[in-house]
């Protein structure tokens, strides 16, 4: 079991009422973590074989795990009954602008809105940090992922990092200050 503390962000209102919404009578509660916790390690191994099937090969993006400790970013567990089931994360990429990365929920526990309210969480928690815009890559293989990103506001945005001229790459954006659309 994962030695993750309870996710109680000191950033404001906003993302505390978030992780009250997120921790439901199903059990699932959601806790922060790093990117090395055992159970974090667990379900990438899943997610990288998950890209492998989907893509041919595993996630080669460079991630450091210290990127999304706060204040600079947060990662958190989600655990239905005590079972690692999803995960995701954010770190700062820019000025007021944070990339989501690793959100996954495990195949049994998927369309059950576990990944909604790990990203409804997310945002509040990046927006109660100062972030203005949220960023991520996903693409044509994940198109679970790029329905529930477009259905939550999420509109394409220019490439960015690691897979910017990567066929099938999808490029999507959201502002979490309610303006206009993100660049």
């Amino acid at each position: 079991m994962s030695t993750s503390a309870e996710f109680s962000p000191e950033r404001g209102g906003d993302a505390r009422a978030a992780a009250e919404r997120a921790a439901g009578p199903d059990g699932f509660v959601l806790s922060q973590a790093r990117l090395d916790d055992p159970d974090i390690v667990a379900l990438i191994e899943q997610v990288q074989g998950e890209y492998v099937v989907r893509y041919g090969g595993p996630d080669e993006a460079p991630i450091d795990p210290q990127e999304f400790d706060p204040p600079s970013g947060r990662f958190l567990l989600g655990c239905e009954d005590g079972r690692p089931v999803a995960m995701g994360g954010w770190r700062i990429v820019g000025p007021g602008r944070a990339e989501l990365r690793r959100m996954f929920v495990v195949a049994p526990a998927r369309g059950r809105g576990l990944a909604r309210r790990l990203l409804i969480t997310l945002e509040d928690d990046a927006r109660a940090a100062g972030v203005r815009e949220l960023v991520l890559n996903t693409g044509v293989e994940q198109p679970e992922a790029v329905a529930l990103y477009r259905g939550h506001g999420y509109v394409d945005v220019a490439p960015f990092g690691h897979y910017a001229t990567a066929p099938g790459a999808i490029f999507l954006g959201k502002s979490l200050t309610g303006g206009t659309r993100p660049g």
